[in-house]
């Protein structure tokens, strides 16, 4: 990834602009991470909708498990001091 200082990044634009359609392009600020330009098609594909959670639970092996049993480790988790 490439990095720009904010000012080179505003004198710039257009080159800067180009090269996120190749790969993704940092800008900063005094010398932090501020913003991230990538190109419109690398947005989509990260920003698209993967399901909702309730999507994801219906899918699960345990969907329609009425019961759940979780065997539990009896033994103490720390040494009781007397």
């Amino acid at each position: 990834m490439q990095t720009w200082q904010m000012q080179e990044a505003k004198a710039r634009m257009s080159e800067l602009v180009k090269s996120a359609q190749t790969q993704p392009q940092e800008i900063t600020v005094h010398g932090r991470t501020v913003a991230v330009v990538l190109s419109s098609e690398t947005f989509e594909r990260l920003s698209q909708a993967q399901g909702s959670l309730v999507d994801f639970m219906r899918r699960s092996p345990l969907a329609g498990v009425d019961e759940i049993v979780f065997e539990r480790d009896g033994s103490p988790t720390r040494a009781v001091a007397l």
